[in-house]
Formats: structure tokens, C-alpha cells, sequence
């Protein structure tokens, strides 16, 4: 029987590697997006037009009643969820004293409310099934703190210890909760970097150069797969060498 899992944010770069690699892999996936229709719908068709099974589903995942939605879709289209990936997520980079009470209210519910919903809604699923994985996409900014971007450390710190604690609270059920911790990674959110400062930031990584979506993809299918049936609570940096 194929596997099944729930990507959010499963649009952009890293998202949509992974709904990719697990597409490709044989196993049920659900292609969560907020926004980038086009976007998703255009690569739901591609891996569908393959053989491969791919659903997308729209939702703000700060809404409770959206994302339970969402994974009762899941649920009845695969008949079972073994996989919860939050990877949904938004940058912005402020001064400190420019970071708006909206600004930093949008930083957290997305990435930390978001994360929350999510998991509690597949929860009663896997603590039927006495199984399931549970994958928190951080940041390195959330292990080191970045400047000009304190709300989206806070919040991806956040991710971090939830990630923690959930893995004691979650084990005895069989229930893994791991987090990666991902660096400068080639997506489309760089753009916004002028070119001679993406130079020296990727001087100051150890290997000299940017992640790819794809190297991401594979340590989140890892991490799902029964290999890493052993490993929950950690936090696994994905940043070239930049955050030790």
C-alpha cells in the first residue's frame, strides 16, 4: 500500500521538490498551497499526467477550520496519512524597529500557528495508526538568529522547540517529530539579494556553495522513510557548514 503525506507550502522551491520527490518515490501526495495556484495546479498536472498520485488542495493554514478541511481531504482520497511536512512559510527582512505588529503577527501564524494546526489535525490519525512522521522545516536563522530578520528567527526558532518537546510527547505512541534546519538554499526567495551580497554569503559557507530543493527533498524523504524509524527530536542542519 503507498504511502501518504501532507505537504504544506508545497508551491515554492524547496515545497515543490519535495511533493516531487515523493510523487516519484510511489507514495500519495497531498500538494498544499495558499496563493500560487497556477503554480500548483501546473505541477500537480505534470506529475499526474505521469501516473504519479498528486491532489492539490487550497488553504490558509492559520485557519483551524481550513486545515482540518484540508486533511479530512487527505484522508478520504488516500484512505490513510503516514506524513506531515510544515514547510509553509514567508520571509521578510526589516530592522527591528520597523517590524510592524502586523508584520509579526503574519511571521508567526504562518510558520508557528500554521505548524501547530497542522500537526494537531493529522494527530488523532497517527496515534490511531500507532505511526507517522512529522517533519518541521526551519531555518538556520532559527538556530543562529538573523539580522534584520527577528520575527522570522523567533518564529523559526519556535518551529524548533516545538519540534523538541512534541518528539517526548509524541515517542511512546510511535510517532516521530525531527526538524531541518535548512541554510541558503537556490530558490526564487534569494532574488530579492543583490548579487555581490549572495557572493560573499556564499564565500562564508564552509562548501562554497548554495543548497539545492532537491538535496532538501531528499533529507526530508529520508527522515520520513523507515530508515530514520530510530531518530526523532533532532534538529538536522542542512546550511553547507554556515551555522556551525
Amino acid at each position: 500500500m503507498s504511502k501518504s503525506v501532507i505537504i504544506t507550502g508545497a508551491s515554492g522551491g524547496i515545497g515543490s521538490a519535495m511533493v516531487i520527490r515523493f510523487a516519484e518515490a510511489g507514495w500519495n501526495v497531498l500538494l498544499h498551497y495558499h496563493n500560487s495556484t497556477a503554480a500548483a495546479r501546473l505541477l500537480k498536472d505534470s506529475l499526474v499526467n505521469r501516473g504519479l498520485s498528486v491532489m492539490t488542495y487550497q488553504a490558509d493554514i492559520r485557519s483551524g477550520v481550513q486545515v482540518e478541511g484540508m486533511v479530512d481531504a487527505a484522508y478520504n482520497r488516500f484512505g490513510h496519512i503516514d506524513a506531515l511536512i510544515n514547510n509553509a512559510g514567508i520571509a521578510q527582512q526589516k530592522v527591528f524597529g520597523d517590524i510592524s505588529e502586523g508584520d509579526w503577527d503574519a511571521m508567526i501564524d504562518t510558520h508557528l500557528k500554521g505548524a501547530f494546526l497542522c500537526t494537531r489535525a493529522v494527530l488523532p490519525h497517527f496515534i490511531r495508526q500507532k505511526a507517522g512522521k512529522i517533519i518541521n522545516i526551519s531555518s538556520m536563522w532559527g538556530v543562529t538568529g538573523g539580522s534584520c530578520e527577528v520575527h522570522y528567527s523567533a518564529a523559526k526558532a519556535g518551529l524548533i522547540g516545538m519540534t523538541k518537546a512534541l518528539a517526548k510527547e509524541l515517542g511512546p505512541s510511535g510517532i516521530n517529530v525531527n526538524c531541518i534546519a535548512p541554510g541558503l538554499i537556490e530558490t526564487a526567495m534569494n532574488n530579492n539579494i543583490p548579487v555581490d551580497s549572495l557572493a560573499e554569503f556564499v564565500d562564508s559557507i564552509p562548501l562554497g556553495r548554495m543548497g539545492s530543493p532537491a538535496e532538501v527533498a531528499d533529507l526530508a524523504y529520508f527522515l520520513c522513510s523507515e530508515q530514520a524509524d530510530y531518530i526523532t527530536g533532532q534538529i538536522v542542519g542542512q546550511d553547507g557548514g554556515y551555522a556551525i
